[in-house]
């Protein structure tokens, strides 16, 4: 009998672990990284009411600083920008010569029924231009302020209020300022607070005050494959700070992981009280050579336990956590979801879609929408332009490039859009590109060729042709020009670029009327808009149209005008591992 019992106890014992197992597992979600695909740098994260709200760098793209919502942590809606117009930074934007200067790291926060998106510009003088915007409702655009301003020789600012109600700003070094958000002073000197755990570049700060303690958590070891995320702690806003021995915290250095460079990241909790991260990472696996889409962001789940050290779920393609938020697609706002595809007509006054870009501030009335679609002025420098010499701005880029484009979102996705175009002066152009920055960019353009000359002949005819050429990191391949076939004259054009596997484009042209009579024009390797000039940024696809040169000032010759209508962005599949993929 008493070895009945013991049986029987026994056997309860394990239907209730296995009851529990099954409870906790119940309970645990998996998902896909990243969350938010595509150029998503440098992610700042906040959860207000059950909505949770993400920022991304943008360096000098715009409508600039990104704000997404989302009531699941895995659809993101892209519900306004915090820099949105001009008159917010004049003339800032033309005066940024480097590809990579403008917007660094932002943080967003929640204070005093306020959202603050805290930031610094580079490119401006001999110091950086620290911005503070404000909006009372980031899903009306127009409210977010006009910065207040402040001077920083450091970038990626974090804002932080203490308890007694002071803000404070701590920067790369890790340094430490009291700021009067009212005016944008700074209290000085800087007080240093950590110098992290020896990695290069102490950067990117975020400050949290949990159980009596402040955390302190930093990016360090630069921003390439030595990427990590490492913490310390104080029971004093100013110090010292213990550094936790297990640091770094995050990363995926040393590995042979799909997802590299993870690092920058920030952490907030969901209505539960779950903590959650979210960072950057590379889809490059540790050869670091392929990763058209840049650094994205990803989610990851968090253990903090009270009076402990935050433990955070290394970075992979397939997750598993705490339990996700219900799955929700209602957010306000008529901006897109981030993993959505494009199916936009350009109707006469109809917005141009938040979630397309331009290179720098583009230049009045450039992009308006007509009866024909998009209609794009073309802009004296094509898309690489002088980006490096010190020739007019109108030739560098700086004084706005025609150029509208969106995220690649995408590992294998078809982009597509029709041309109306009819230029009538040699070196007017009109196309689709793969634009990563001003010299890494993959294009296929539609252009007037001056007449050929021939001895004795005197000039011939001017020739509309296709044009592929492309530039960027390693080797790009060479220049090839294809006649338009006669019989495609007076039609509209589809232009069409193609992702023919994780590595490689395809750029191809058809009557928009017979998309069956397809010519591929050129096949360009996603190496060359790969890191390079760009290792901070990501590829964009879109439209561009330019006179390469022509004219004088900002103006092209007359009769260069592009029309771009149906224009779409089809996801296929996204990689999640060097071997796996989920359907878009």
């Amino acid at each position: 009998m008493r070895l009945l019992s013991l049986l029987s106890r026994i056997s309860l014992l394990a239907a209730i672990r296995s009851v529990a197992s099954a409870s906790a597992s119940a309970s645990n979600s998996s998902y896909y990284n990243p969350v938010l695909p595509g150029w998503h740098s440098d992610p700042s994260c906040t959860q207000v009411s059950g909505t949770f709200y993400c920022v991304a760098s943008t360096f000098i793209s715009f409508p600039g600083l990104p704000v997404y919502a989302s009531r699941d942590l895995i659809n993101w809606k892209l519900i306004s920008h915090a820099w949105n117009r001009e008159s917010q930074l004049p003339g800032v934007s033309a005066q940024t010569t480097g590809q990579q200067q403008g917007m660094y790291a932002a943080t967003l926060r929640h204070h005093d029924g306020l959202f603050y998106v805290i930031c610094e510009y580079l490119g401006v003088g001999d110091s950086n231009l620290g911005v503070v915007f404000t909006s009372p409702d980031p899903f009306d655009e127009p409210t977010w302020s006009d910065p207040v301003t402040f001077r920083t020789n450091l970038i990626d600012p974090d804002l932080f209020w203490d308890d007694d109600g002071k803000a404070y700003v701590a920067t790369q070094s890790v340094v430490l300022q009291e700021i009067n958000l009212a005016t944008g002073e700074l209290n000085q000197p800087p007080i240093s607070l950590w110098n992290g755990t020896g990695g290069v570049w102490p950067e990117g700060p975020h400050l949290y005050k949990k159980d009596g303690y402040y955390y302190l958590m930093i990016a360090e070891g630069g921003t390439e494959t030595n990427h990590a995320i490492t913490i310390a702690r104080s029971r004093y806003l100013k110090g010292p700070y213990e550094a936790y021995e297990n640091n770094p915290v995050l990363t995926n250095r040393g590995t042979d992981e799909y997802f590299q460079t993870v690092g920058h990241g920030d952490l907030f909790q969901d209505t539960e009280g779950n903590w959650w991260g979210m960072c950057l990472a590379t889809r490059s696996g540790p050869e670091w050579q392929i990763y058209p889409m840049g650094r994205e962001t990803v989610l990851f789940p968090v253990t903090w336990d009270e009076g402990e050290w935050p433990v955070l779920e290394p970075v992979r393609g397939k997750m598993t956590g705490w339990a996700l938020p219900q799955t929700n697609r209602d957010i306000p706002g008529d901006g897109p979801f981030n993993s959505d595809d494009d199916i936009y007509g350009f109707g006469k006054g109809t917005k141009i879609p938040s979630n397309l870009v331009h290179w720098r501030v583009p230049r009045p009335g450039t992009f308006s929408t007509t009866e024909k679609g998009l209609r794009i002025i073309p802009s004296r420098n094509n898309l690489t332009g002088t980006p490096f010499s010190d020739t007019t701005p109108e030739l560098t880029g700086q004084a706005g490039l025609s150029f509208v484009g969106r995220r690649q979102t995408h590992t294998l996705f078809t982009f597509s859009v029709d041309l109306s175009f009819a230029p009538t002066v040699p070196g007017q152009e009109a196309g689709v590109t793969v634009f990563l920055t001003q010299v890494n960019h993959i294009d296929l353009g539609v252009v007037l060729l001056a007449p050929p000359h021939s001895e004795g002949k005197g000039a011939g005819k001017s020739q509309l042709a296709f044009r592929f050429r492309a530039e960027g990191t390693g080797g790009p391949p060479e220049p090839k020009i294809v006649p338009v076939p006669s019989a495609w004259a007076g039609g509209k054009i589809r232009l069409q670029i193609q992702t023919l596997n994780a590595t490689h484009y395809g750029l191809a042209a058809m009557p928009a009327s017979n998309p069956k009579a397809k010519l591929v024009i050129g096949v360009a390797s996603a190496g060359l808009v790969s890191g390079g000039n760009g290792s901070f940024v990501g590829s964009l696809v879109g439209a561009y149209a330019t006179c390469n040169g022509a004219g004088s000032g900002t103006a092209c010759p007359r009769g260069g005008n592009a029309y771009f209508s149906r224009w779409r962005y089809t996801g296929e599949a996204q990689y999640i591992s060097a071997t796996e993929s989920t359907r878009a």
